[in-house]
């Protein structure tokens, strides 16, 4: 994987947003000068919030970050959108149908790492059309986005749905990571921390989803995942939000520049090798966004129209277009 150490370009990384399910939303206040963050027990977003509590970059800005661990994605966001967690990580897709629904989430890009297709080191599949009549795992579900590219990208070389020429097997990262190590499938769609691992131990990655966006038509890099809160409380608690991106900035530059941060950071990686630890520093690094402008939100646009076109009102309802706020506007000092 390539060594990305963006410096300055992370200054960008302040503003913020994002939504989830039926509930109502709420807007919680700010307790005693402490944010609350919505995190994956052994997620990416855990060694994050570390860099920013050991380092006191949140103590800088004037609050104190406390990170709530959850045992899954739907999880932190019934936290966020319950009123127990002030800010939490998930794709913007979410936002817009929120905010389509009257929610007013928004969004902050955290990584423009998604995720991969990988096959075993010695497989004679190929290529897309190598899949068909192969047993596939697909993390997270039918409306996994990684699945939903690759699936665009079939129909656009050649027509066909691959829904229609796979059998796909939905299921958790982890479990997907031991069927195909146990050889009961054949090839797996993951997010890129499972990616990583797979890689680790001879996997090879068939094709990541920043391909299939290229091929696509989607030139820019485009952070899929990002920060996600309701704006309301943003605005209610601007010095806090300003002050979280700020400390977010800091961390992100101390994870590119920093070998030696990583090293602290070992024992929350679970890394079970030297291997299996550089391939998550690596992912994590090449994922942080470089930019966030124009060119990105328009990219972002055609990409909700891919998507739309794949995944139809089950992954975005009934919004033809990216419902407006869905990406923050807010810029720290």
């Amino acid at each position: 994987m390539s060594h990305t150490r963006p410096l300055g370009a992370v200054r960008w990384i302040l503003c913020a947003a994002l939504a989830l399910t039926l509930l109502a939303p709420s807007t919680p206040t700010l307790a005693d000068g402490t944010l609350r963050l919505a995190v994956l027990k052994f997620g990416t977003l855990s060694w994050e919030a570390d860099v920013i509590r050991h380092n006191g970059f949140d103590r800088a800005e004037g609050f104190s970050l406390e990170p709530s661990a959850f045992a899954g994605p739907q999880a932190t966001l019934v936290a966020l959108m319950g009123g127990n967690a002030d800010i939490a990580v998930t794709d913007w897709i979410w936002v817009s149908r929120q905010r389509d629904a009257g929610r007013p989430y928004s969004f902050v890009p955290y990584s423009t790492a998604i995720g991969a297709l990988m096959v075993p080191g010695g497989s004679d599949i190929g290529s897309l059309a190598d899949l068909a009549g192969h047993r596939i795992g697909v993390a997270g579900g039918p409306l996994d986005k990684n699945w939903l590219l690759l699936r665009a990208l079939a129909r656009q070389r050649s027509g066909l749905d691959l829904a229609n020429q796979v059998e796909p097997v939905y299921g958790a990262p982890p479990l997907l990571n031991a069927q195909i190590q146990q050889d009961r499938l054949d090839a797996v769609i993951t997010h890129w921390p499972y990616a990583a691992r797979l890689s680790a131990i001879g996997y090879r990655p068939l094709m990541d989803a920043r391909e299939a966006m290229s091929e696509l038509g989607i030139q820019a890099e485009v952070p899929m995942i990002g920060y996600v809160f309701n704006e309301d409380w943003a605005k209610s608690h601007r010095e806090t939000t300003d002050g979280f991106f700020r400390a977010v900035a800091r961390a992100k530059s101390r994870l590119a520049e920093s070998d030696a941060e990583w090293e602290r950071l070992r024992p929350l990686m679970r890394a079970k090798d030297e291997a299996t630890f550089i391939a998550l520093r690596e992912g994590y690094r090449a994922g942080i966004p470089k930019g966030w402008g124009a060119e990105e939100r328009v990219a972002a646009e055609r990409l909700f129209e891919i998507l739309r076109a794949t995944g139809g009102s089950a992954l975005v309802g009934h919004s033809e277009r990216l419902a407006p706020g869905t990406f923050w506007d807010g810029t720290p000092d």
